[in-house]
């Protein structure tokens, strides 16, 4: 049911190719703008107090309209989208009224009455911020409150997720809602053809995935060309809509909220979106396989550099001068160095660098990237510049033609472009500056509507990666035996697949969540928080998705997280942790890690022996002072790489200024 679409009605007929201009910014704007983000950020909790101010307004409503029958609450709706529309920039009292009637229809429709700190974040989500909620307080229901007061006003919604699942769990379980408002509703997933992708934007509210919606977005550019500015579009409109609109299947960017904000406006903000297409080339898979003997016979540090820190290679000068040999024996394109250069680097970067079960899967005789960021399989993206096509026949597959690049853009330029953006996250106040900076969205930080009971454990940092595992599979196996849940989280495929070796060895019952399972995900998460069972997951898990708790595990003590290996950054380390204790219920976070995990792989040997030392004589606490230490160094990395994207794409849009679609 992907393309679902709820009380369809017929809509306004689109007048523009909606989106917002991007002011050109210089060294002193974003230099200001630094210094601006240092201010806004510290008052996310005063800024959520500030908004708490429509818990009293709805509340004030809630009694009279708990007397109205459907009909009547129905009535209501359609005078308060009256009101909303007249003014672009609504009253308190007028969006709090509209929270009552939405807490109110969606008691009656879905069981479920929104909870004040809900009715905070939903406000907060329509002034334009990231809503910080924690890991299960309801942002799907959240969401509710900002979209349907939104379309009531006239503006189309675009509900932003994670991946396929999410979008089409919420079009089904919130459909009946938004159906009670006389509000369309559609779902845009991957494999969906353009009618249907139409069909669906033109609904008052769409959920859809980030990749799937700015991949359509850089499709409707090229397909607008020159008509895509607002008066020219708008008087082709006039004369002929259909011609107007041809091939375009979004009706411009108006309003969005994004689930998993920090995951999507600034982990994955760090690779550009690059729309591509195949291009004839018979003689390519020979090319490529002579890039692969050719770099299977060079040498690490004799003729190639690799660097941890942004997973890059260089060649040595002595390899640069081995390969201007090669290229006059080899002859054809071999002959140009810049492009026998990049056919060997690439080559390592496929030999090397792209690992198996963590960067790709092989699925059906298919090189399958993953996402780093989900766990998720993406089937239909591909590495460019001859990359993919590098790894089929590394991996023996059948090589796929090569991608020529039609469009190309980032996240950040992407998601600014709308006229409102909004999101939620459960872990953003490390990233405010950013989100400042970058998109000029202020967090709000939304208390939680129960205490919460989480224990928090010291890490234990093991000598060895084989001690970890014992430690880890002797933790899962006592825990287990006490009727307690055990969650255990891992990075990557291959690590899931290694823990799941360990705890068979021992004879320790489990499941496996991961890339290659993705089809089962919603019934091995609806499973793990059974009593005693063991569940491994990679970072996939959970997201979007509460592990309900048996009664029995509960009152044995909730879900216990074991992590199995710190991450790039804090934020997701706390996102594994926010699956556990969810709502007031029991629960406990415990890392096991290791000296030799893949976060200290940057170390010199010098450092790694220095660390084993102090490890030995002062415990644990060393490990996780060095593990922190290179975690904060990752991310201030990342941070300089999104930075540096988000220039150069600056950059390149004042170069290419003069052909008028610089994308």
């Amino acid at each position: 049911m992907s393309d679902t679409v709820i009380a369809h009605r017929s809509l306004p007929r689109l007048v523009f190719f909606a989106e917002r201009t991007i002011p050109r910014e210089t060294a002193l704007d974003r230099a200001l703008l630094s210094v601006q983000a240092r201010f806004v950020t510290p008052f996310a909790r005063l800024r959520a107090r500030h908004l708490g101010r429509i818990v009293a307004v709805a509340d004030s409503h809630a009694e009279a309209l708990r007397s109205l029958d459907d009909e009547a609450l129905r009535t209501r709706a359609r005078e308060i989208r009256f009101a909303l529309r007249r003014h672009e920039t609504p009253r308190l009292k007028t969006v709090g009224l509209c929270f009552a009637i939405i807490r109110e229809a969606a008691g009656r429709v879905l069981g479920h009455r929104h909870f004040d700190v809900q009715l905070i974040g939903g406000h907060a989500l329509l002034r334009g911020m990231i809503a910080e909620m924690g890991t299960g307080e309801g942002k799907t229901l959240t969401v509710t409150l900002a979209a349907i007061t939104a379309a009531f006003s006239g503006l189309p919604v675009h509900v932003v997720t994670v991946n396929d699942y999410l979008a089409v769990r919420d079009v089904e379980s919130l459909g009946p809602l938004y159906a009670f408002f006389g509000l369309s509703v559609g779902s845009v997933t991957e494999g969906l053809k353009p009618d249907q992708r139409r069909t669906a934007y033109a609904c008052d509210v769409t959920y859809c995935t980030n990749k799937e919606l700015a991949f359509d977005y850089l499709r409707d550019i090229l397909a607008l060309g020159s008509r895509r500015g607002h008066l020219r579009f708008k008087a082709e409109t006039l004369s002929d809509e259909d011609r107007a609109v041809s091939g375009v299947v979004l009706r411009g960017l108006h309003f969005a909220i994004v689930d998993e904000a920090d995951s999507v406006l600034v982990d994955e903000a760090r690779t550009p979106l690059i729309l591509s297409q195949s291009a004839a080339g018979d003689d390519q898979a020979r090319i490529f396989k002579q890039a692969l003997d050719v770099a299977d016979k060079l040498g690490k540090r004799q003729d190639y550099l690799t660097w941890d820190s942004d997973s890059s290679i260089t060649l040595t000068p002595d390899a640069i001068d081995r390969l201007g040999e090669l290229g006059t024996s080899l002859g054809g394109v071999w002959k140009h160095k810049v492009y026998r250069e990049e056919l060997v680097t690439q080559a390592l970067t496929a030999l090397h660098l792209m690992r198996r079960d963590e960067h790709y899967i092989v699925r059906d005789g298919t090189v399958q990237i993953v996402d780093e960021y989900t766990g998720r399989v993406m089937a239909d993206r591909f590495w460019t510049d001859g990359l993919h096509q590098m790894i089929e026949l590394k991996e023996g597959c059948a090589m796929s033609g090569t991608r020529v690049t039609l469009a190309r853009m980032t996240y950040q330029k992407f998601f600014r472009r709308y006229r409102r953006l909004s999101g939620l996250s459960g872990t953003a106040r490390e990233i405010g500056a950013e989100l400042w900076s970058v998109y000029r969205l202020a967090i709000a930080q939304i208390p939680p509507n129960r205490p919460s009971k989480r224990r928090m454990v010291a890490a234990v940092v093991a000598p060895n990666i084989k001690t970890k595992w014992q430690l880890i599979a002797a933790e899962a196996g006592a825990l287990s035996a006490r009727g307690v849940p055990v969650l255990i989280g891992t990075r990557s495929v291959a690590t899931s697949n290694i823990a799941s070796s360990h705890l068979a060895a021992v004879g320790l019952d489990h499941v496996v969540l991961n890339a290659s399972q993705d089809i089962m995900e919603a019934e091995i998460i609806g499973n793990a928080g059974t009593a005693g069972r063991i569940t491994i997951a990679t970072n996939m898990a959970g997201r979007g998705t509460d592990i309900r708790l048996a009664d029995d595990a509960r009152a044995n003590g909730g879900l216990h997280v074991i992590m199995t290996e710190i991450h790039d950054s804090k934020r997701i380390d706390r996102q594994l942790a926010g699956r556990c204790a969810r709502q007031g219920d029991p629960g406990a976070f415990m890392p096991i890690l290791s000296l030799h995990d893949p976060l200290l792989d940057a170390l010199s040997p010098t450092a790694k022996a220095a660390v084993a030392i102090g490890h030995r004589l002062l415990g644990d606490g060393i490990g996780r002072w060095i593990m922190r230490r290179e975690q904060r160094r990752f991310e201030r990395l990342h941070a300089g790489m999104r930075s540096s994207l988000l220039k150069s794409d600056e950059m390149l849009d004042q170069a290419l200024a003069f052909s008028g679609n610089p994308e």
